[in-house]
């Protein structure tokens, strides 16, 4: 029987060495994410034996979508509990944003029982982090262009402290104003995105975050947040900037990486979520690799 409930922040200390212990590089496989973004699909939470489950009830077709479960256990025992608990929901079995290391461990203990569709908006960008902080090589000259033009301005980086969460908040929520959404599923999306901003700034140190902030004439012009996910790989959650700056979003990432990814090889960016001009400015950066995701679905 499994019991989901919404995950709160106290639950970090059984659910954070679960997660590392696991290792997996997927934005999906950090609590502070979790625990952020659990209203953009209605995601809930339980266990089973030493397994954390992620499920997001909100799905627009109706059917719960499970996370590929991080921790120890029973794997086939596991996802006949998920298989049961989905057919009760009058659904079939659903995981999402399944990589292509779990998805070879589905097919060795399920063959032939699921289906699987590539999830490419919901790929994350895998870069190393000895390129972001470089620059270097003919295929990052518009970088390195954009960088100079951002080295111009009279601007300060510092590290978030906690006096900068009300002022980071304020710009992040200035910058959720400035848009307009088509529709109420972009309206939900962007409140939230409020939501998980003002999560990640009230439990900023409890959740293990790291962040940088460039100010311009005293005033903030760019914000980024990120934490370390595994032990070779750092992961960015929020990158907002001022683009009335010339270079100022080359700037925040080039500043970010050098000050806090001292001892990662790689950085998550996350994913593109099919959004234009978000994967022309990912790819822009020439990641080491896509983490390919896949959308499985039992028979």
């Amino acid at each position: 029987m499994l019991d989901f409930r919404p995950l709160v922040f106290e639950d970090r200390e059984k659910v954070i060495p679960i997660l590392r212990s696991s290792g997996f590089r997927g934005c999906e496989y950090s609590f502070a994410n979790n625990l952020a973004w659990q209203r953009l699909a209605d995601s809930r939470i339980a266990f089973y034996q030493d397994f954390y489950i992620v499920c997001a009830f909100g799905n627009e077709d109706g059917i719960p979508a499970f996370i590929f479960p991080s921790g120890k256990g029973d794997l086939t025992e596991l996802i006949g509990v998920l298989k049961r608990f989905s057919e009760d929901h009058d659904s079939p079995l659903k995981l999402s944003g399944v990589t292509e290391n779990q998805l070879a461990v589905l097919s060795e203990f399920f063959p032939g029982q699921f289906d699987s569709v590539f999830d490419r908006d919901g790929s994350d960008y895998i870069y190393r982090v000895s390129n972001l902080t470089e620059l270097a090589g003919r295929k990052y000259h518009g970088k390195r262009n954009h960088l100079s033009r951002f080295r111009e301005l009279d601007y300060t980086y510092s590290p978030i402290t906690e006096a900068d969460y009300d002022e980071c908040i304020v710009f992040c929520t200035e910058a959720y104003n400035g848009r307009t959404a088509e529709s109420a599923e972009e309206e939900h999306s962007f409140a939230a995105e409020q939501y998980a901003i003002n999560t990640f700034f009230n439990h900023f140190e409890g959740l293990g975050l790291r962040g940088g902030i460039i100010r311009i004439d005293g005033s903030i012009a760019a914000v980024t947040i990120g934490e370390p996910l595994t032990d070779d790989t750092f992961c960015v959650h929020i990158e907002k900037a001022d683009t009335a700056y010339n270079g100022i979003y080359t700037g925040i990432c080039n500043c970010f990486a050098r000050a806090e990814m001292g001892g990662f090889e790689y950085v998550n960016r996350e994913e593109d979520l099919g959004i234009e001009g978000l994967r022309r400015s990912k790819l822009s950066y020439h990641p080491a690799y896509l983490l390919n995701k896949y959308i499985i679905t039992f028979r």
